[in-house]
Order: structure tokens, then C-alpha cells, then sequence
């Protein structure tokens, strides 16, 4: 029904205008928009029928706006586009009436040729047939008749000479009137487009000062017909809050009746267990009745047992005599080792004494040394520096070089564009430096593999298969884990007593981290190949130092071997096996290396690859169109070669043909006494020509 009223009474699909067209698409799009908006509303699409039965004013103003500014931009596009019309007419006419007289006067020019071409050929002829006069007044009579003919020649040329020149000064006259004449359209045509700009100016401005009056009047009206609903749904609002205001009284007396219920029913219940509480005392009082009984048989129980230890404690004291009469014998002992020590310290601080003396003697020796390996180990730094650079210098040089050739063969000779390879090798300068691998610290190796997944016991339920979870080459992540525990459990020692206190209210992986970094540091392990060294070492102490069953342990063995399988060390030889660890990581530090500190050994791994690089800057593909290229270029240099010869060849003959010319000019231009004696000589050279 909407579309059809639209269709009836406003602007409609079908129409011939297209300004019609536009705007009845432009309101079937807003009515189906305004649907939409009534429906997400909620309310009823009809209602929204019954606001739309009347256009908005703004609207209206809007289209009429439209409308005539359309027209008014239409009639000042005519008014612009008269000039051009009359401007092209003018010219088509002008292009017409120039072929005209070109084609005329090519005309003539061509009937003019003809005519001097035959005059010309006759003034010839007559020049052969002066070779039969023997008579002077026949020659002189025909040599006047021959100036006659020339000089008409010459007259005629002479005309049409200032025919053309004629015609030449009236298209320059006719130039200068058609620059006046587009002087004066373009002037015309500018005034117009002004006259147009300011109109249609003074034309938006007064359509907007109308768009924006009908907006501000419909504004008013929404603002009157909106503050209209917002108070009618206040007073809907306050009636339905005094309606929950209702309600909610009346719950609450409901509720208020209900808790009286429940105090009466709760009283009741307090009575009922007060009566039951009464008869369990009394029932605990006779229980106590009985405890009495039987504490007093147990305090007769202890006084024999006391008599029973004291006499134990007679037979401790006598073994207690026996004891100290031991010990005097053992510190006469004591004293002789003592005395026998001394002795032995004494022997041992003069070797002392004489292996310091060599070690300073050979220290001195070897920092000489080291000092001599720098020196030399810097002059050949310096030397491999300097010829690096020369051989690189001269490296970038040729590529540069080849990179030219290479390009000037693709744009000039093969037409094809050039595109430059990657040079990023070109922006090094000097030897190729490795920049060394970063490794993680000891503390984040423990943190990443004592918060992984699994616990001790599924590490032993699954020992078979812990090379298939590779932390990182060449252990397991689950053999790093289980050995730090074990060093964890068994290295308390090394954490301080204050620490300790503190770690105690903390969670257990937490505490084992915090106790890890404390042995980390203590056994000077920073980085991750350190951690890795150490697991390496439990591992082949297990292997080196196999320990002896010790049936004393019993029960407490046994379950240490269920947690601690038999293919890792056990917790009873962590400490031996630290003890060795930190040993042999002391010597390997005071090991003299045999590369000296201030010495760094270059890394040449990547030293191949860059100057292959730079040999292969240009690739075999295209070394193969260079090689195409040059048989090429031979063959085009022979074909050059025989051009050459022909064009010189060429230039001979032209010089040839240019002197018989000039020959030729000087007998006509001779006296005529000269050209009948030497007419059959010019007739003959004519000829050989």
C-alpha cells in the first residue's frame, strides 16, 4: 500500500525524467529504513505508515533545492558551452575553406611545373640543334630567342612567387583576427563563468539558509513532540513504582509473619537438645569415674619400671669407667700423632716453599711468553685487516663493474629493464665478525624445568621413555629435573638457616627454586652449559663409583631406590659427587689455558660464503646472454664493417657525379663560341655519365 500511494501521488519508478527516478528510489529506501527502526522498536509498522503519510518539511525544501539548483547549473552549462559551439563551427568552417585553397593552389602550383617542365625541354632541344648552325646571324638569332624563352620562364616563376606571397600575408592577416576573435570568446566565455560561480554562490547560500530553517522548524517540532512522550512516560513510571511500592509492603508483612513462625519452632528445638546435653554429662561423668581407676594402676606400673632403671643405671656407670680409661689410652695416641704431624707440616711447607719459588719462576716465563703471542697475534690481526680490505676494495670494485656492464647489456643492447641483485655483502667493511650464542642462566633452566608437568613419581613410572621429552641436546628434560631435585634434597647445607625460616610458608616448587639459585650460586654455576656439565657428572660418577649394598639401612633403602631408579645417582653419594665437581671445576679454572686472555680467535666460518657470494654476484643465466651477446655483437661488427666499405664506395661515386655537375654548369654557362667547339666533347661526357 505504500509503494502504490507513492507511486500515485509522488515521484515514481517508471517516469521518463530521471531526477524522478532518483528521488522515488531515495523514498522507497527511507521507508523500508523507517520500517526497520519501528520493528526493532517494538511498535507497530502501521503506526509508523501514519507518521510518514506526510513528508517532512525538510525534505521538501531539500528536493526543491536540488531542483533548482540542477536548473540553474544547466542553463549557466548552456550559456558556457554556447561559446565553444560557436568557436568549433567557426573552425570547421575555416578548416574547410583552407583545404579548398590548398588543393587550389597545389593545383596550380603542379600546372605550373608542368609548363616550365615543357619550356624547359624546349629551351634543351633548341640548345642541340645549335651544333647544325653555321651561320653567326642563325646563332645570334637563336641564342635571342633562347633569353626570350628563359625570361618568360623566370617571369612566370616570378609571379606565382607573388601570388604566394599574396596569400601568405592573408593568413597572417587572417591569424591575427582569429587570435582577436578567441581573445575576445575566451574573455566572454570567463565573464560568463564568473557570472555563473557568483550566482550559483548566492544561490547555494540562500537554498542552505532554507534547508537550515526547515530543519531548525522541524527540530522544534520533534523537541515539542518528544518532551510530550518523555512526560506522559514519567507518569507511566510513577505509577508503576507506586504499584512495586504495594507489592513490596505486602511482602513484608508476609515475611515478618513467617520469622515468628520460625522463632517459636527454634525455641522448641533449643529445649529439646538442652535435655539431651544433660544426659551426656552424666554419662561422661562415670567415664571419668573409671579413668581415675585406671590412672592409679598405671602410676604403680611406673614405679616398678623406675626401680628396673635405676639399676640399669649402675651397670652404665661402671661402663662408663671402662670408657674413660679408653680415652687416656687413646690421647697418648692422640699426642704421638700429633707430634708425627708437625713434622710432616713442617717438610711439607719447605716443598711448599720450593714449588712457589717454580711456579713464580715459570709464571714470569709464561706472562713473557703471552706477552710475545699478543704482540705477534696483533701484528698478524693488523695484517690480515690491512689485505682484507685491499682484497675486499678490490672486490667491490669488479662487482660495481660487472654490475654496469650487466646493466648497460639489458637497458641498451637487449631493451630489457635491469634489475639490481641483492648487495647486502657490500655494505660490510672489513673481516666478517660471528656474533657469539646467548644462553640462558642457571636459574631459568631450573624455573623452565621444575615447572614442567609430571612429578617424581611419573618421572619414575616413565624412565624408559625420557629421551623421547629432549629439553635441550644432550639431556632429557626429565633426567635435568630429577637431578636437581635429588641436589635439592641433599644440599640443605649450603643454604643459611635464615633463609630456610623464610622459605618455609612458601609453596614446595617455589621453595625448590629459591633453594636452587642459593646452591647455584654457591657452586659458582651461571649459565645453562654449567647446569648441563654438572648432570653430566652425576651421571658418570654413577658409572665410575659403584656403591656397596648396606644391609644396616633396610626399609629406608629400599624406598629410597623406588624414587631414585638405579640408572641416577644416589642420594647418599650427592655429596661425594659435589665435593669432586666443584674439585674439578677449581683446577679447570686455575688451569693455565693455552690462549692467551687478550687474544680472541676469529671465527672464519662465514669467510667462504661471502666471497662466493660476491664471485656469483651475477648468475650463470645471465653470463649465458653475455656469451649470446658477444657472438652477437662479432657478427653485427662484420655486418658494420662491410657497410662501411659500401659507404665509401658510395661517397666516391657521389664525389664523381657531383664534378661531371659542375662540369656540366660551366660549358652552359660558357661563351658560345666555346660550347660549339666543345659540344661533342659535353655530349660525349653526358653520355659516359
Amino acid at each position: 500500500m505504500e509503494g502504490a500511494d507513492t507511486a500515485t501521488s509522488g515521484p515514481s519508478l517508471d517516469s521518463e525524467d530521471q531526477q524522478k527516478r532518483i528521488q522515488a528510489r531515495r523514498l522507497r529506501i527511507a521507508a523500508r529504513i523507517e520500517t526497520k527502526r519501528w520493528e526493532a522498536r517494538g511498535e507497530d509498522p502501521g503506526t509508523a505508515a501514519e507518521h510518514k503519510e506526510t513528508p517532512r518539511k525538510s525534505h521538501k525544501q531539500m528536493d526543491a533545492s536540488r531542483q533548482r539548483l540542477s536548473k540553474l547549473v544547466s542553463d549557466g552549462t548552456g550559456l558556457v558551452t554556447n561559446i565553444q559551439v560557436a568557436a568549433d563551427a567557426r573552425e570547421t568552417q575555416r578548416r574547410a575553406e583552407e583545404k579548398e585553397m590548398r588543393r587550389l593552389r597545389v593545383q596550380k602550383i603542379d600546372s605550373e611545373a608542368n609548363s616550365s617542365f615543357e619550356e624547359f625541354e624546349d629551351i634543351t632541344k633548341k640548345w642541340l640543334l645549335s651544333g647544325e648552325k653555321r651561320l653567326p646571324h642563325e646563332l645570334w638569332a637563336l641564342l635571342d630567342s633562347q633569353q626570350q624563352q628563359c625570361g618568360q620562364m623566370i617571369e612566370d616563376k616570378n609571379c606565382l612567387i607573388g601570388e604566394l606571397q599574396q596569400e601568405l600575408k592573408r593568413k597572417d592577416d587572417q591569424y591575427v583576427r582569429d587570435l582577436k576573435k578567441q581573445s575576445e570568446d575566451i574573455g566572454l566565455l570567463i565573464e560568463r563563468m564568473e557570472e555563473q560561480v557568483r550566482s550559483l554562490g548566492k544561490t547555494y547560500r540562500e537554498e542552505l539558509l532554507q534547508i537550515e530553517k526547515s530543519f531548525q522548524q522541524e527540530r522544534r517540532d520533534l523537541l515539542d513532540k518528544n518532551r510530550k512522550k518523555w512526560e506522559q512516560g514519567t507518569q507511566t513510571r510513577r505509577e508503576r513504582e507506586l504499584e512495586s511500592l504495594v507489592s513490596r509492603m505486602k511482602k513484608v508483612e508476609e515475611c515478618e509473619q513467617q520469622l515468628n513462625r520460625l522463632r517459636v519452632q527454634d525455641g522448641e528445638e533449643y529445649n529439646m537438645i538442652k535435655i539431651k546435653l544433660e544426659t551426656d554429662v552424666q554419662i561422661l561423668q562415670q567415664q571419668l569415674q573409671q579413668m581415675k581407676a585406671t590412672y592409679q594402676l598405671n602410676q604403680e606400673k611406673l614405679e616398678y619400671n623406675f626401680q628396673v632403671l635405676k639399676k640399669r643405671d649402675e651397670e652404665n656407670t661402671i661402663t662408663k669407667s671402662q670408657q674413660k680409661r679408653k680415652i687416656t689410652r687413646l690421647q697418648d695416641v692422640l699426642n704421638n700423632l700429633k707430634i708425627k704431624l708437625e713434622k710432616q707440616s713442617k717438610q711439607y711447607k719447605e716443598e711448599n716453599q720450593a714449588l712457589s719459588d717454580d711456579f713464580k719462576r715459570i709464571a714470569e716465563q709464561y706472562k713473557e711468553l703471552q706477552k710475545k703471542m699478543r704482540h705477534f697475534a696483533a701484528v698478524d690481526s693488523r695484517k690480515f685487516h690491512d689485505i682484507w680490505l685491499m682484497n675486499e676494495e678490490e672486490m667491490k670494485q669488479l662487482v660495481q663493474k660487472a654490475l654496469e656492464v650487466d646493466r648497460i647489456i639489458h637497458e641498451q643492447q637487449l631493451g630489457l629493464p635491469w634489475k639490481a641483485p641483492d648487495l647486502g655483502f657490500m655494505g660490510n667493511v672489513g673481516p666478517l665478525t660471528v656474533k657469539p650464542k646467548e644462553q640462558k642462566t642457571a636459574s631459568m633452566l631450573a624455573q623452565e624445568v621444575m615447572r614442567s608437568s609430571g612429578g617424581r613419581h611419573e618421572a619414575v613410572a616413565s624412565g624408559d621413555q625420557e629421551r623421547s621429552d629432549s629439553l635441550s641436546p644432550p639431556f632429557s628434560r626429565r633426567t635435568v629435573k630429577r637431578i636437581l631435585e635429588v641436589l635439592c634434597d641433599e644440599s640443605g647445607f649450603l643454604i643459611e638457616n635464615k633463609l630456610v625460616q623464610l622459605l618455609a610458608p612458601l609453596e614446595k616448587d617455589e621453595r625448590s627454586l629459591i633453594r636452587l639459585d642459593s646452591i647455584f650460586g654457591a657452586l659458582q654455576l651461571e649459565v645453562e652449559d654449567d647446569v648441563y656439565k654438572l648432570v653430566d657428572f652425576f651421571l658418570k660418577y654413577k658409572k665410575q663409583e659403584e656403591r656397596p649394598p648396606q644391609d644396616e639401612e633396610g626399609l629406608q633403602e629400599s624406598d629410597q631406590t623406588l624414587l631414585h631408579p638405579p640408572d641416577l645417582i644416589h642420594p647418599n653419594d650427592v655429596l661425594r659427587a659435589l665435593k669432586a665437581f666443584t674439585m674439578a671445576a677449581h683446577q679447570h679454572r686455575e688451569k693455565p689455558h693455552p690462549r692467551s686472555p687478550g687474544i680472541e680467535e676469529r671465527d672464519s666460518s662465514e669467510d667462504a660464503a661471502y666471497w662466493n657470494t660476491a664471485a656469483h654476484v651475477i648468475p650463470p643465466s645471465q653470463l649465458k646472454v653475455w656469451d649470446a651477446l658477444e657472438s652477437a655483437m662479432e657478427k653485427y661488427y662484420d655486418v658494420l664493417t662491410s657497410r662501411s666499405e659500401l659507404i665509401t664506395e658510395t661517397s666516391a661515386l657521389r664525389q664523381q657525379n657531383t664534378e661531371l655537375r659542375m662540369l656540366l654548369h660551366q660549358y652552359l654557362n660558357s661563351k658560345i663560341n666555346s660550347e660549339l667547339e666543345i659540344a661533342p666533347t659535353i655530349q660525349v661526357d653526358i653520355a659516359h655519365a
